[in-house]
């Protein structure tokens, strides 16, 4: 039996079956692709493709590397996992890199000293205790804050990209998905998809985009400096981890509960995958990654219920990036900015949807609230929220803290 660590005292061994599916699981499909697989498959392309194209663009991340490394690892992830886990790209490492135009190489560190860090805290246990102390309220103040904040980035920076036909195009979008929301023969979220196609190919596409676009690419192999690892350590793991605790791991295994409980997955093996693909692709010029709830939740409302989603997900950026990489941002730039944000606005409105079964309780929904601001509005956020709100919360369940009561009878007499 494979052992990744020898466990103290009272902890449980870290073996290969805490990477694999549950006996109940495995009853399930794990694999399927169908219309629905496929329309799920865009349920994160919103937070995930800007963002790439960015960094590739800003920061001189090599297109082939960045996009082959994103697509192998979203498939084995999907093919691991069974269910439309999503891969997506470190985001407080991302803004900074962006803000500060790091090099690669100092990309490549952080990323592989995050990997080292979130290994070592799902291995030695640590994931669990935070499992056990952080209340279900704090969770759904970090879903309902992250779900404020892509809803503001899709309604101010996507939806008015293209200019007032932005806007037409985005409400439009958001119609169809509304329209055919109960629909279930045509997925809506192709149709959403195959209208962005259909505008970018009106207004924006030219036979000369694709000139020198197309050729043949694969990774290329760098190896961190000293300083490259140190200044990764310092400028970009130490800011991401906070986040990374509480939306890709804690948060994540929460979603899993409420949208698959036969299939629900442990911190511990969203840590472990989160520490093994941080210490894989940046040798090989890829993005940092983590799992998140977002996603997970994107992914589901868009119609995914299998690992299907997440391998065809994969398939498209590895096409990307084995055939399109010299020309990637040329070529996936002409697709409409504001279809990618009525995606991203959807899915941050199932996101802020799953507070609601911590609304019943007063002191539980001041909690999550109040979690959500700092997560909004403060430096840090995922940190303070995180922190202060469990704080908060065992201070109220031994009756040392006392949640506010004006307006709470206000909120529930709506209901």
């Amino acid at each position: 039996m494979f052992v990744f660590a020898k466990p103290s005292c009272g902890q449980r061994m870290v073996t290969m079956s805490d990477l694999l599916p549950s006996q109940n699981a495995r009853r399930l499909p794990r694999l399927h692709f169908d219309r629905h697989e496929v329309a799920g498959a865009f349920g994160d392309i919103g937070t995930d493709l800007p963002l790439l194209i960015a960094l590739i663009a800003t920061c001189g991340l090599d297109a082939a590397s960045v996009c082959i490394l994103f697509g192998l690892l979203q498939i084995a992830t999907g093919v691991l996992y069974g269910i439309p886990m999503p891969v997506q790209p470190l985001k407080a490492m991302a803004t900074i890199m962006l803000a500060q135009r790091l090099s690669p190489g100092t990309f490549a560190g952080g990323g592989l000293v995050i990997g080292v860090s979130m290994l070592l805290l799902a291995i030695t246990g640590l994931l669990d205790w935070l499992v056990r102390v952080v209340p279900k309220e704090v969770v759904r103040g970090i879903q309902l804050g992250l779900g404020i904040t892509l809803a503001t980035l899709a309604l101010k920076q996507y939806a008015g990209a293209d200019g007032p036909g932005g806007y037409v195009l985005a409400v439009v979008g958001v119609a169809v998905l509304l329209a055919l929301r109960s629909q279930r023969r045509v997925p809506a979220p192709l149709v959403v998809m195959g209208l962005g196609f259909v505008y970018a190919a009106v207004t924006k596409l030219e036979p000369t985009i694709f000139a020198g676009a197309v050729g043949l690419r694969l990774p290329s192999f760098h190896v961190p400096t000293r300083d490259e690892l140190s200044q990764g350590a310092l400028l970009l793991a130490l800011p991401q981890i906070p986040l990374s605790l509480g939306n890709s791991v804690i948060a994540t295994s929460q979603t899993t509960r409420d949208l698959f409980p036969e299939r629900s997955v442990s911190v511990r093996k969203i840590g472990v995958t989160y520490g093994l693909m941080n210490l894989i692709a940046p040798w090989f010029g890829g993005v940092p990654v983590c799992h998140g709830c977002g996603g997970l939740v994107g992914f589901h409302g868009f119609g995914a219920r299998t690992g299907g989603a997440p391998v065809l997900y994969g398939l498209m950026y590895l096409l990307l990036g084995l055939v399109f990489a010299p020309g990637f941002a040329k070529v996936v730039g002409v697709f409409p900015m504001p279809v990618l944000g009525v995606v991203l606005l959807f899915e941050a409105i199932a996101l802020m949807m799953l507070v609601r079964d911590v609304t019943h309780q007063r002191s539980a929904l001041w909690i999550a609230l109040a979690v959500a601001a700092a997560v909004v509005g403060l430096p840090y956020g995922y940190l303070v929220g995180l922190v202060g709100g469990t704080t908060i919360a065992w201070g109220v369940r031994r009756g040392w803290v006392k949640t506010p009561s004006v307006g709470t009878e206000a909120v529930h007499a709506t209901e």
